[in-house]
């Protein structure tokens, strides 16, 4: 992710900043899972990674083979390659066939929607693409559309009759970057109401050169955060740590899902990350997540703490 990077973090503040006062009545407002203990995906954003080999997956994986052993260390992915093009019914039963039952992918909305004008409105591409993205079944687990930086707060009503028209049956979280919605006019606020009208999730970003994107705001009982490491430097590790602190703040005011994104320069080092993150919330907090194995490549196991 090139978005917000810093080559000097030095001056960077990475203290999370305090949760908008909204969070806990939100929270307070979504339906209740009965009995049921929070889910907690942890995901890299790709798996066609041959440096991965003998460490992530076993010594001699074969690139065909590397969809079936990610989805063995992690439980989930963001996946970035359908921003780019809308895929076919047969690529939809592979990555189906070939991934661990416990699986979600969350895919990312085309831009010919996200970046349009209209946010597609006027021609068919969002129909299709969900259409060809509930073929994932019970492995769909929430899409994401990551707006383009000049879309501004001006374009709430726009935001809000797309979301109008999406199928309320895809579950979908947004991701905000202009400048506009984190100012003193509260354009987050105002996208946070119509999200929780629409039963829409929030991304938040956690970027070294873009603090106001790391907003905090929740707006369903689902969350999805994107993180950007800085090549496993010390407050990558410390970051991490508050976050799980967090986090088990809102999972005690009734978080339900959260997908968590750890990303690092060329994402070759993500694994490293996610299995600290992985190990962390295994200590902490009482949720169901698998992380990764990376000493052997082999199957993550399931952590269910009580």
């Amino acid at each position: 992710m090139k978005f917000g990077k810093l080559a000097d973090i030095s001056q960077v503040d990475f203290k999370l900043p305090d949760d908008p006062s909204s969070n806990e009545s939100i929270l307070s407002r979504q339906p209740k899972v009965d009995e049921q203990l929070p889910r907690f995906d942890i995901g890299c954003t790709g798996w066609s990674m041959k440096e991965w080999v003998g460490s992530v997956y076993p010594p001699g994986t074969k690139t065909k083979d590397y969809l079936r052993q990610y989805s063995r260390q992690f439980n989930t992915i963001e996946l970035n390659t359908t921003h780019y093009r809308i895929p076919s019914t047969e690529m939809i039963q592979k990555w189906y066939s070939e991934s661990a039952d416990d699986f979600r992918f969350c895919p990312k909305i085309p831009q010919t929607i996200s970046h349009s004008r209209d946010l597609g409105m006027g021609r068919p591409e969002t129909l299709v693409f969900c259409e060809a993205v509930q073929g994932l079944e019970e492995k769909l687990g929430c899409c994401f559309m990551q707006l383009p930086p000049y879309f501004g707060m001006d374009r709430l009503p726009l935001l809000d009759q797309f979301l109008e028209r999406f199928p309320n049956h895809i579950p979908l979280a947004i991701e905000l970057r202009h400048e506009s919605w984190f100012g003193p006019e509260q354009g987050m606020q105002k996208a946070i109401d119509c999200f929780e009208k629409h039963a829409v999730a929030t991304v938040i970003t956690d970027v070294a050169g873009r603090r106001d994107v790391l907003h905090m705001g929740l707006s369903h009982s689902t969350t999805m955060i994107r993180f950007v490491g800085n090549g496993l430097h010390p407050t990558d590790y410390s970051r991490i740590d508050e976050w799980v602190k967090r986090l088990s703040l809102w999972i005690d005011q009734g978080l339900q899902h959260i997908y968590f994104f750890p990303h690092e320069p060329d994402n070759l080092l993500a694994p490293e990350l996610a299995d600290y993150l992985a190990k962390k919330v295994a200590e902490e907090l009482q949720v169901i997540c698998r992380g990764p194995n990376l000493s052997t490549g082999a199957e993550g196991k399931q952590i269910s703490l009580f």
